[in-house]
């Protein structure tokens, strides 16, 4: 299997995964035997600065991607993903490596449209390429993402420091 993992820098299962998957400069690619991980290689965003959209699903499908682990993404590219038959997952953080072993010990799994996405008021699929024209909007959106993560790990903080006192 190949998992593709949006990332803002190049640290292979180091990198960071970004929090949205067309607008990354990076993808880490993964390839998984059974739960182990027996390869990573890094390439750059071609789309990068802007893109169309399919243009960065078609892309991942050429590179023979099964799963795409990201932050976010919106509506139309789960929808191009699915076309492709690959497996969007949004929700990933952390690096490349904790994100890949969350998704092959079932605890990362499903795809949903971005907030800001659905903020844009077309559904689940905004207008062409109009959510990647808004950098104020793409920053408020991976700052929503990040308030998320840190509850979440604040709660699963909270649950262990619970246990250790009981």
């Amino acid at each position: 299997m190949r998992i593709a993992v949006s990332v803002d820098n190049n640290d292979g299962l180091d990198s960071v995964v970004s929090p949205h998957f067309g607008r990354c400069p990076h993808y880490a690619l993964v390839d998984v035997t059974g739960q182990e991980i027996t390869g990573v290689s890094v390439m750059d965003n071609p789309y990068y600065d802007r893109h169309e959209p399919g243009q960065v699903p078609a892309l991942i499908h050429s590179y023979g991607v099964n799963v795409m682990l990201t932050g976010g993404m919106g509506g139309r590219a789960i929808m191009f993903f699915q076309q492709f038959g690959i497996e969007g997952v949004t929700g990933a953080y952390g690096t490349v490596r904790q994100a890949v072993e969350r998704y092959l010990a079932g605890q990362l799994k499903g795809a949903a449209p971005c907030h800001e996405s659905r903020e844009h008021g077309h559904g689940d699929i905004p207008a062409a390429g109009e959510y990647e024209k808004d950098d104020l909007g793409r920053l408020r959106e991976e700052a929503e993402m990040l308030r998320r993560q840190l509850d979440e790990v604040t709660g699963r903080l909270n649950r262990l420091t619970s246990e250790d006192r009981g």
